[in-house]
């Protein structure tokens, strides 16, 4: 009876002999599973380092890019401002002068010849003056002068035939041609010419 207790009792003992076993062998698994877990992280690692590995190349790039604008953009700025200490200053735009206002010299009275072709025509030429300058100093010299051109005037009025001004062309003609006496008694008498322009106001032949 001993006997075969003892046998069931050996026979009892060898179940816990292979549940120890799986028992070892089940704990195994999760450490197996944790070194693993353990070993992930070094490959993201090198991932994380070979993306910035190749970040860094175009890191330098722009680096280069900036630096190569920056010492561009210096040298521009030296070479501009060196420039201009050797040319001096630029030249501010100038600003177009307003025109003084033009005075006038009435050669009172009017102009009175007879024409150069007297016949069944106008018999005489009747023109009113006005001489332009815009300098009060001209005017002054245009006043203390205006008998020596009127008498010019006159001389020359005196050589017109009624056909020289018989159209609008003849008597601008005549009137270019009165300008350039009084221009040429002012230059004679005073070294300038003065008479900037010279209008006929009224212009009557009979």
């Amino acid at each position: 009876m001993r006997g075969f207790l003892h046998q069931r009792a050996r026979r009892a003992r060898k179940p816990s002999r292979f549940w120890h076993a799986d028992c070892i062998h089940g704990i195994s698994l999760p450490l197996e599973q944790n070194v693993a877990a353990a070993k992930k992280p070094e490959k993201t690692d090198e991932k994380d380092e070979k993306k910035k590995g190749g970040k860094k190349p175009l890191l330098l790039i722009a680096i280069g890019v900036v630096v190569l604008a920056a010492a561009g953009g210096g040298a521009w700025f030296f070479l501009g401002h060196k420039g201009d200490e050797k040319g001096g200053k630029h030249d501010a735009p100038k600003v177009a002068e307003v025109p003084k206002p033009a005075q006038y010299f009435p050669m009172d009275p009017a102009i009175v010849v007879n024409l150069a072709d007297p016949g069944d025509g106008p018999q005489y030429l009747q023109v009113e003056v006005q001489l332009v300058t815009r300098d009060p100093e001209e005017l002054k010299l245009i006043t203390e002068n205006a008998p020596a051109i009127r008498a010019h005037l006159l001389m020359l009025l005196s050589q017109t035939k009624a056909a020289d001004v018989a159209d609008l062309a003849g008597k601008q003609k005549l009137q270019k041609a009165a300008l350039t006496e009084a221009q040429k008694v002012m230059t004679s008498e005073t070294g300038k010419k003065c008479v900037e322009e010279l209008l006929f106001t009224s212009f009557v032949t009979q």
